[in-house]
């Protein structure tokens, strides 16, 4: 059936169903891919290369496309991966919060935004300020906040 077909054709063809492919099911990789068939396509069809020197032209353009896509169509967040994204617990460590009811060893409730936790570590009293160190499942581990204290 495509044996009088030019092989590119099929490269041109092939690109073009990439690139359609793309805006149904957006995800900014196979548009680099059907580019590169369809530079590919229309090197054979003026150049007249074989079939060898067409997927080497398709690999090697492949590579170039998918470098120069990352370079001008920098995906948000591709070179900062946020690694707690997930963890939401262990995304307030660090994070300063004011103490509702006394923290001690054993318990204590802190306010985080809008929302109470249980907490413990301490000492301080209703109104501190302490630090989040870690989580322990839904428990707050704090600490007096230093940077406050010393003023």
């Amino acid at each position: 059936m495509f044996d009088d077909i030019d092989p590119g054709w099929l490269w041109t063809i092939g690109g073009v169903l990439l690139l359609a492919t793309e805006m149904l099911v957006p995800g900014v990789f196979l548009v680099w891919i059907g580019i590169a068939a369809i530079v590919t396509g229309l090197f054979a069809l003026l150049l007249g290369i074989g079939i060898a020197g067409q997927l080497g032209l398709f690999a090697l353009y492949s590579v170039l496309a998918v470098m120069v896509g990352r370079r001008f169509y920098a995906v948000k967040g591709s070179d900062n991966v946020d690694v707690l994204l997930n963890d939401p617990g262990a995304r307030m460590i660090g994070r300063r919060v004011t103490v509702v009811t006394a923290v001690d060893e054993d318990s204590g409730r802190v306010r985080v935004g809008d929302s109470e936790w249980s907490a413990r570590g301490g000492p301080a009293e209703p109104g501190d300020r302490v630090r989040i160190t870690r989580v322990e499942g839904n428990c707050l581990i704090v600490e007096a906040d230093r940077r406050l204290s010393s003023s």
